[in-house]
């Protein structure tokens, strides 16, 4: 991903959740995907998918059972 298209899902997922402490930033040896950050929180990874012509792009989140809250 370029970034322009890392700018543009930044804006996109701070205007989203409402959160302006997110922080879209490449990866290294990777074009096809960018990391997704709550301040220094590794929180996800978004890909990019490009299909006859068309654009998409799918976030992954990871959510580990220890860090949910107990009932």
């Amino acid at each position: 991903m370029d970034k322009s298209e890392i700018n543009r899902l930044e804006s996109y997922f701070r205007k989203l959740f409402r959160l302006d402490t997110i922080v879209v930033q490449g990866r290294p040896n990777k074009d096809d995907s960018a990391e997704v950050s709550i301040g220094e929180e590794f929180i996800g990874v978004v890909f990019k998918d490009e299909d006859e012509g068309e654009v998409s792009y799918a976030f992954n989140m990871a959510i580990l059972d220890i860090d949910l809250p107990e009932d």
